[in-house]
């Protein structure tokens, strides 16, 4: 058996047997909290927004492009946090749907500078209210004084401890 030091990054360590997995808190644990958060989240937007609606991520691509138009890809991955690759898929998808429209900039040929259509403003303006109402019960757990400093704290998570 090779040394875990030859081991792929990513892959699991050889398991030590003195861990005590009988007493491992899964409840307790950042990630699973954090997961189960997530898929709540997402139930209580689709609940709201519907299955005609965009979905969550949709929705943040469509937004970002609306706020900031002739947003180029790489900056849309970087104001989303969603991955080049599924951004690409993701802007085909919403291209050939026409909610979004890619124009090649003059500055560089290679770039496209994204803007939404009509068909695009108006799913998102009517999505938006859904969208305020999921986020409202995403948070009715959390007392509202607690809720600012329970959002700063999220986005501290989010935060590259390195950068």
């Amino acid at each position: 058996m090779p040394d875990s030091a030859e081991k792929r990054p990513g892959t699991a360590p050889d398991p030590d047997p003195s861990t005590d997995i009988d007493g491992y808190d899964l409840h307790g644990a950042p990630g699973h909290l954090l997961r189960r958060w997530q898929q709540r989240a997402v139930e209580l937007y689709m609940d709201e927004v519907g299955e005609a609606g965009p979905t969550p991520r949709q929705f943040a691509v469509l937004i970002t492009i609306h706020q900031n138009p002739g947003l180029s890809q790489t900056r849309l991955v970087t104001h989303t946090g969603i991955d080049r690759s599924t951004i690409a898929d993701m802007l085909n998808r919403l291209a050939h749907r026409q909610l979004v429209r890619r124009a090649r900039t003059d500055a560089d040929q290679r770039t496209n500078a994204l803007h939404l259509t009509d068909a695009g403003v108006s799913l998102v303006s009517r999505a938006v209210p859904a969208v305020d109402r999921a986020q409202e019960r995403i948070l009715a757990p959390v007392p509202p004084e607690e809720r600012p400093q329970f959002l700063h704290m999220l986005a501290r998570i989010l935060q590259d401890p390195e950068a």
